[in-house]
């Protein structure tokens, strides 16, 4: 199946041919722009995006599909479908508002009370909900902007507003949004932020910082006892406050939009070094079963990054692309988080596997992590007039607090652009940690890094083959 699936996507890639353009379509130009006056100042822009996954995914041991028990599945679904405009009512004031679906399959991610079969059966249609919405004012030109509401103007690192747009390798590795659905909506909050770029000798540096009200995330304290020793989210009426600074080298980014660019595909020289922040007191507890009473434990998040999109050889059209993450993460004690993208698949009792079942993987905790990315855009004469191929490769390193071994993951693939990011058809292989075995306070017990020969043959990772079509306008 493996093979159909990458003989599959490079059949489509080589019978499409419109002519590239980079990073984007000659025909796209600006986009969908209404100005409001003749300046061009004043105007309304409107963007959309949908991406369409087809997958083959090595389940995790004990998984079941729609009740059926399987070691493998196969299938299409949607990964996004959005829709954003924003008007700059002035050259002074900004409103933005975003709305979509995520995350639709056969089997799951269809609207609140979907059920059976029929018109409103299990996965069938999906709700749309409110992404982003703020207004922003200008208070300095370029140095200071203020905006309020729900907002993706984040801390911790770059990847914490990664544009959905311009992914380097297909999609976000997830823990670089290590609030996902838990203490946000979909990686955002409501809050206030101030925006800008500072000069600094002939570079400059762009900030965003943030005070926002998290969503609230009550776990039953009964929860939290059953499990010592172990940090859940839990009541609280605290604030966060965070931030993430990039210290441009080259060409400046855009900071009109929160969001980062995954790759230029070798339109623009960029080199940032970044660094920044979450911290939201008191928004964890555990239990502790010496001590009879509940612990406070403070949410505390850095990261520091670096990423290079640099332009090779401009005749033949090559270009790198690299990007490097550390990050932090303190949530208190053995705190942890199994997510499984477009996850179909239920643990049954066959091994002991907390992670869950299909795709599930350990991605977020307290410990730290490492993360890498590079790419190299092949010569614009690999493929003539049919389009850019771009290659890739993705590394991860996580020493989380809950799990006794520390985990390296790795993926790899390619984007296929047709109109730069425009319409483009991307690969990726990737392979996720199998843990054996359940945390137990007790005896100091935590799941293991599988070496089982009767538990998924050994294996220590299981993989993913994910094909991608996306178009934007």
């Amino acid at each position: 199946m493996k093979k159909l699936f990458l003989l599959l996507a490079w059949l489509i890639a080589i019978g499409l041919s419109p002519k590239a353009n980079a990073q984007g379509s000659e025909m796209y130009g600006k986009g969908i722009r209404i100005n409001l006056d003749t300046s061009g100042k004043r105007y309304i822009r409107f963007i959309t995006w949908h991406q369409v996954w087809m997958r083959y995914i090595d389940n995790n041991p004990g998984t079941t599909v729609n009740g059926l028990p399987e070691a493998s599945t196969w299938d299409l679904g949607l990964r996004r479908s959005r829709f954003l405009w924003y008007t700059q009512i002035s050259p002074r004031y900004l409103v933005l508002a975003h709305i979509g679906i995520n995350n639709q399959t056969f089997v799951n991610g269809g609207g609140s009370g979907t059920s059976g079969v029929g018109g409103y059966g299990v996965g069938k249609k999906p709700q749309l909900f409110l992404h982003d919405f703020w207004n922003e004012y200008q208070v300095v030109k370029d140095k200071l902007y203020l905006g309020t509401g729900l907002h993706y103007w984040n801390g911790v690192s770059r990847m914490a507003s990664a544009s959905t747009l311009n992914f380097l390798a297909l999609d976000a590795p997830i823990f670089n949004w290590p609030l996902i659905e838990e203490t946000d909506q979909f990686a955002r909050q409501f809050g206030i932020y101030a925006k800008g770029k500072l000069p600094i000798g002939k570079k400059s540096l762009d900030y965003r910082m943030y005070l926002n009200k998290p969503f609230a995330t009550p776990t039953p304290d009964a929860t939290i006892q059953a499990t010592p020793e172990r940090a859940f989210a839990t009541n609280n009426n605290t604030g966060a406050v965070g931030g993430y600074f990039s210290f441009e080298l080259a060409e400046k980014e855009s900071n009109v939009l929160p969001f980062f660019v995954g790759t230029y595909v070798g339109t623009k020289k960029v080199i940032n070094i970044g660094a920044g922040f979450h911290l939201h007191p008191k928004a964890t507890k555990s239990w502790s079963a010496t001590e009879s009473r509940f612990e406070g434990h403070d949410m505390k998040l850095f990261g520091v990054d670096f990423f290079a999109d640099v332009p090779l050889n401009k005749e033949k059209g090559t270009a790198f692309t690299g990007y490097l993450l550390y990050q932090n993460m303190n949530f208190g004690k053995n705190y942890i988080r199994s997510i499984g993208i477009m996850n179909e698949g239920l643990p049954t009792p066959i091994g002991s596997i907390g992670q869950g079942g299909g795709n599930a993987d350990w991605r977020i905790g307290t410990g730290s992590l490492i993360y890498g990315e590079v790419a190299y855009l092949l010569p614009k004469s690999t493929l003539g007039d049919k389009g850019k191929l771009q290659v890739f490769a993705t590394g991860t390193y996580k020493n989380l607090e809950y799990l006794a071994d520390p985990a390296l993951t790795y993926g790899a693939g390619f984007n296929y652009f047709i109109d730069g990011h425009n319409a483009k058809i991307s690969l990726k292989y990737q392979s996720r940690a199998i843990y054996e075995g359940t945390f137990n306070a007790a005896t100091g017990d935590k799941p293991t890094l599988n070496e089982n020969a009767d538990f998924v043959g050994g294996r220590k990772r299981l993989g993913e083959v994910i094909v991608q079509t996306m178009i934007y306008l």
